[in-house]
């Protein structure tokens, strides 16, 4: 609520309006503009597998700049027919989505894409630490030799541990309970029409109390 009457401020001035967060949430409520958005899950991690899984080696870093840390995920997308599984990276310091891919399959291929994706906008990846789940999909010889290429540290949750994927799953939430990600679409052309749309929104517009108030793509570009 304090986001969105942060973003609403110049429009409330120019318009001569003072309106405290708790009006705007009254004005809300009376339209019937407030939804308590439903919860499901999902599972998309498989940790039983013979791929060495790597050790936890963000629990006591300070992240202090874009492209120090990435953290990676899975989630699932609903659609009329199944599921699909959207593969997202996001970068610790700025919150922004910087790779994602949604597919039909929650084998490694959708992981991969996401990946180069984010490796195709980034400038020098030497000592950026990826961290992820102790998944099927990153521990994967094919995921982890495009990280050792491209000289990048690799960091797993580890498990039963209470440091986990924090930031990444907070993403999934954000984007399912306030870009409506949540919903049974079509299919997954509907999916990723949405998908997209969500994530442009997320890194563009949306304004984070973390970030003092910024958006993601604003930090990402202006960090010091």
């Amino acid at each position: 609520m304090r986001k969105l009457v942060k973003s609403l401020d110049d429009e409330f001035t120019k318009a001569n309006l003072k309106v405290g967060r708790d009006t705007l949430f009254n004005v809300l409520r009376k339209h019937q503009m407030l939804t308590l958005r439903k919860k499901y899950s999902s599972r998309t991690t498989n940790s039983l597998h013979r791929f060495y899984k790597y050790k936890n080696i963000i629990k006591d870093i300070e992240v202090t700049r874009p492209n120090q840390v990435w953290a990676s995920d899975i989630t699932y997308i609903r659609t009329v027919k199944g599921f699909c599984y959207l593969a997202l990276i996001t970068d610790m310091y700025s919150r922004k989505i910087v790779g994602y891919d949604l597919s039909d399959s929650l084998e490694l291929n959708g992981c991969v894409r996401a990946l180069n994706k984010a490796l195709y906008h980034a400038k020098n990846t030497k000592g950026l630490i990826h961290h992820s789940d102790r998944g099927i999909q990153y521990c994967s010889n094919v995921y982890t030799q495009i990280l050792k290429r491209n000289k990048m540290d690799i960091s797993m949750t580890e498990e039963n541990h209470c440091y986990k994927n924090a930031l990444a799953e907070r993403v999934n939430g954000i984007l399912k309970d306030e870009f409506y990600l949540d919903q049974t679409f079509t299919d997954t052309t509907h999916a990723k029409r949405a998908t997209k749309n969500a994530i442009n929104l997320y890194n563009q517009i949306r304004l984070h109390l973390s970030l003092d108030f910024k958006t993601p793509n604003y930090v990402h570009q202006n960090a010091a």
